[in-house]
């Protein structure tokens, strides 16, 4: 009798184990679940030094009205949101709106992370509930009178921002909409590659077809043939966002930290689901603009200037070398009418992304000390309208004007 109480009690007790470590189980998934979101929405962009601990914020974000500072969001009581609940965060991801009512700025992109799901708040949630609390007191807001008042932001909102959780589109496949929640919502591409208002907030009508921020331009990727992405195959574009290269180009700027610190992880599904979506977004449907002949004074001089400085990587016809040195002919970034971006690596060199996958990093010397004004612009027009390019011409103004907003 002792013998089958034993057995029981054994029994019994393994029953409590097997259930608990099934708890245990579907507690990490849930956690696990949110760590992926938290990749997938490059949450330690805004909210991460170079030199901080994960999430304990002061990342600045420049934007025209002033400067704003990423929150610390660890679980810490007095300086992050360990007095959180989880309706605290639904309603910053959801509606814009911090524990005890207070307004989010724009700079939080919860006009993106409105689509996002409940359920997938709730893993976020959860996973961020488990990094280590950090005592690190940051103040977001640091604009200048009269944008550092919260209640604008009422005015802001009824402008710019629309409620409401991504809904599938019965017409289109899984595979397709689940592209559309992640670029719409967690992943909040048009933050950047979209064109602002004078308010700050998204331009109607012209999602994804470009737009400036902080000194760096955001090229279209709609799938516009000569601006966008049109050309890339879906291939080429989960290649691009998994590895920071592919045949067209290379991730440089803050598009190599989006591809280092986010997509290079996502699972391969939800790259291609990506590529998808983006394949299928049209762009604003005009006209490549001629190419400037080649006899043009401007054109002449770039074409030396580039013979001279930019051939021996970028090679003579614009073909770069793949996966090392972007390709110039057909490059959207090159053909978009905004030259910013251009403009800046071209003063400032820059270095691409390093991966897993393509762990080397070219890097581009800065021209700034040897080339001037009139030199960069003649350059970049020659670059802009060659080897099939056309875009505007590059003015000596144009580049005097980033220069001097470089240096300070």
């Amino acid at each position: 009798m002792k013998a089958l109480v034993a057995l029981l009690a054994s029994a019994a007790g393994l029953v409590v184990s097997v259930a608990h470590a099934q708890s245990g189980d579907a507690s990490f998934e849930h956690v696990e679940r949110g760590r992926y979101l938290a990749v997938l929405g490059d949450c330690a962009a805004c909210h991460t030094t170079s030199t901080g601990k994960p999430f304990a914020g002061g990342v600045v974000l420049k934007t025209p009205f002033g400067d704003l500072v990423g929150a610390n969001i660890t679980p810490d009581p007095d300086t992050g949101i360990g007095k959180w609940t989880l309706d605290d965060f639904q309603g910053a991801m959801s509606q814009g709106i911090g524990r005890g009512g207070y307004h989010l700025y724009g700079a939080m992109p919860f006009t993106a992370y409105t689509k996002v799901t409940k359920e997938d708040n709730a893993a976020l949630w959860a996973y961020l509930r488990t990094i280590e609390p950090v005592n690190n007191p940051v103040e977001p807001n640091q604009l200048p009178f009269p944008f550092n008042i919260r209640m604008s932001l009422v005015g802001w909102n009824f402008l710019n921002f629309t409620k409401g959780e991504f809904q599938p589109d019965a017409a289109k496949s899984a595979e397709w909409n689940r592209g559309a929640y992640i670029v719409q919502g967690l992943g909040h591409c048009g933050s950047c590659h979209t064109p602002k208002s004078l308010t700050g907030g998204d331009k109607s009508g012209q999602f994804l077809q470009g737009g400036t921020l902080d000194n760096w331009y955001a090229p279209d990727i709609t799938a516009d043939a000569h601006k966008g992405i049109g050309s890339w195959s879906s291939d080429d574009i989960v290649q691009y966002l998994k590895t920071g290269a592919n045949r067209f180009d290379i991730a440089s700027g803050p598009m190599a930290e989006m591809v280092e610190k986010s997509s290079q992880h996502w699972t391969d599904p939800d790259l291609k689901a990506v590529a998808t979506y983006l394949l299928s977004v049209g762009g604003d449907g005009a006209s490549a603009p001629a190419p400037l002949a080649a006899d043009d004074k401007g054109m002449a001089a770039g074409k030396a200037i580039y013979a001279d400085r930019c051939s021996a990587c970028h090679i003579g016809s614009g073909e770069g070398v793949p996966k090392l040195f972007p390709k110039l002919a057909g490059a959207p970034l090159v053909n978009n009418g905004d030259a910013t971006t251009l403009i800046r690596v071209v003063l400032e060199g820059g270095v691409a992304g390093a991966t897993n996958a393509v762990p080397t990093a070219p890097t581009m010397p800065s021209y700034a000390w040897n080339l001037s004004d009139e030199d960069v612009a003649n350059v970049l027009t020659y670059v802009r309208n060659s080897w099939g390019n056309s875009a505007p011409r590059v003015s000596p103004t144009d580049v005097a004007t980033l220069r001097k907003q470089l240096r300070q």
